[in-house]
This record gives structure tokens, sequence and C-alpha cells, in this order.
């Protein structure tokens, strides 16, 4: 609201005729009258007078107001997008937009959310002279990337990293990826773009593959924890199915024979099906140098993986034979005499 309205609201709240306020401040009423048709404003000097006059704060006269939530902020955003839809003009939207964020200045949400939707329609609905919002635009994601708000400060520096992108300031761009934390796999992979862009191909590569190699490692511990979900819950059927996913997802990875056959030790042990974890558990010690098969596969051929030494292996192969001598989990094996046997026929040979 201007600050016209806002006297006109207040002053007949108050009772009060033009001609009254204007004797009481020593002004005239045509310059009251002004005031509120918003053709001029009142002198500096008068903005407290004005505020007493009409039992208001100097915040409410200047209609000023530290932030706005994320409702209120997202009502203006869709007020704006409105515009869009109903044809108004890119440039009469756009300071309209202006003139919100110069009212609202520390309200962070809001300068993002209507940053990207300037940003958007400017670039997907082919605005004649698009550059010329340009440093508008950056400004905004600009003042937010210092945010404590991890996602607002990676939003506008994603945003400003693509606009690098776009015109070529590869240097430019990376320097934005330094707003990303470390952990944040989007930093990686912005970096391989940048790599690919500059020609510098090996270095992409190893950054993509990277990436793939520690996106198996995320994902496949996320996999296990709602197969144990499942199997509190005894949802045996999204159980199983998840055991299978973990095995797809290891030979869609190439993390080798080992990684692909272990997911089914866990569902053999649960049915107490003893020839099948007596195979399965051969067939894991067999294969236990495929734990490190990843390191020959063509997916992470620019990475500089380090061979694992054979005290190393035979190490893993003794606690693996000593896992699988548990009593809780491999106990029912016991019950039968040929289980026995051909357990200790496996597991012998690894001692």
């Amino acid at each position: 609201m201007r600050i016209g309205e806002i006297i006109r609201e207040n002053r007949k709240a108050q009772n009060m005729t033009q001609d009254e306020m204007a004797k009481r401040l020593g002004v005239t009423a045509p310059a009251v009258n002004k005031w509120e048709n918003g053709n001029s404003l009142p002198d500096i000097t008068l903005l407290a007078p004005i505020a007493r006059l009409l039992g208001i704060t100097l915040d409410t006269l200047l209609s000023y107001q530290e932030s706005l939530n994320d409702e209120e902020a997202g009502q203006l955003v869709d007020e704006a997008n409105n515009m869009f839809k109903s044809g108004r003009p890119y440039d009469e939207v756009f300071q309209w937009v202006k003139k919100k964020l110069e009212a609202y200045p520390n309200c962070e949400h809001l300068t993002l959310w209507m940053a990207l939707l300037l940003d958007g329609r400017r670039l997907f609905s082919g605005i004649a002279n698009s550059e010329s919002y340009d440093d508008y635009i950056n400004g905004c994601y600009s003042r937010i990337l210092h945010s404590k708000e991890e996602e607002t400060r990676t939003t506008a520096a994603n945003a400003l990293f693509s606009y690098c992108m776009r015109k070529d300031q590869y240097d430019k761009a990376e320097e934005y990826l330094s707003y990303f934390s470390i952990q944040n796999p989007e930093r990686k992979l912005k970096q391989a773009m940048v790599y690919k862009a500059t020609n510098r191909l090996q270095d992409a590569y190893r950054s993509l593959e990277e990436l793939l190699f520690h996106s198996y490692n995320f994902i496949n511990p996320i996999l296990y924890h709602i197969y144990l979900m499942a199997t509190e819950e005894e949802n045996w059927e999204k159980a199983h199915m998840i055991l299978r996913k973990q095995k797809e997802l290891a030979n869609l990875f190439e993390m080798g024979e080992y990684n692909a056959l272990s997911p089914g030790l866990d569902w053999a042990v649960h049915e107490h099906d003893g020839d099948k974890v007596l195979d399965i558990m051969d067939k894991m010690l067999q294969n236990l140098d495929s734990m490190y098969a990843f390191s020959g596969s063509k997916l992470y051929e620019h990475i500089a993986f380090k061979n694992p030494e054979k005290e190393y292996l035979a190490e893993c192969r003794k606690m693996l034979v000593n896992n699988f001598k548990d009593d809780e989990a491999f106990g029912f094996l016991k019950a039968n005499e040929a289980w026995s046997k051909r357990r200790d026929a496996i597991l012998l040979p690894y001692k």
C-alpha cells in the first residue's frame, strides 16, 4: 500500500477531513489531496507529525515491513505470474516486481522466487532485448549468495552458474561452485560441465566417473535400510523386491559378483533355506576378489584405484568365514547333519 493510501485510510478512521488535517499540519488542503492521490509525497520533516496525528507508527506510514513469510511471498509471486499469464508486457511486470522487491529488500525468498520467475519468462518466452535485464536479475541472485539457508544459496548460485555457462564465461561459472558444499554431488557434476566446455575431457570423465562410483555407495545403503524397515514390518514382498534391486544395482554399476550375491544371503537366511544359504556362501567366498571388480570396469577407467593387497583380501576372507559361523544368524543349519558337513566343506579351505 502506498503512503497516500495509508494517509487516506487512517485519516478517515480518525473522522478527520483533509482541511482539518491540513490545518493541524500547517499545510494546505490541496497538498493533503495530492498526497492521498499519489501526485506528490509529504516533505520528510512532516512524516513524524503525520504519523503522530494519525496515531500510527512511522513503519506503518511508510508501509515498512522487514520481511514476509513464505506464504505472503508466494502470493506476490503468484500475482506476478498471473500478470504474465494475462498477457501483460514483460517490462510492465518487471517494473511491478522491482517495486515489490524494493519494498521488501530483506526477504530472501521473495527475491529468489521473483528472480527465477523473471529469468524463466525471459528465457522461454522470447523476450526482445532480454539481455537488458541481465544486471538486475543477476544482482538479485548475487544478493542472496550468502544466505544462511543452503537451498536458497545454492539455488541462486546455480542460476548464476547457468548464466555464465550460457555466456561462455567458464572461469566465472567455476567461481560459483564454491557456494555448493563439497558433499553436494551437484558441485562435481557442474565442475565436469566446466571441464567439458573448456576441453579438459580427461578431468571431465574422471569427475563424472567418481560421481557415478559414489552414487552406488550412496544408493546401496539406502536400499539396505529400506529392506531392514520392510522386514521389521514383515512386508516380505517389499523386502524381497529391495534385495532384487540391490543385486540389479550391483550389476548395473559393475560392482562385481560378490556384491551382486551378498543381498541374496539375507533372504535365504530369512527363509531358512539351507541349500541356498550354502550355495551363496560358497559363491561369495569364491568371488571375494570380485569385490574390487569395479577397478577394471570401463565405467571407471579414468579413476586410479589402488588394488587391494593379498594380505588384505585374506583377512577379509577370514572375517567372512567367521561371520558365516555365527550361530545367531546361521545356527539353524546345524539342525541338518548334511548341511553341517557341507558348510564345513565350504568353510574349511578358507581357514
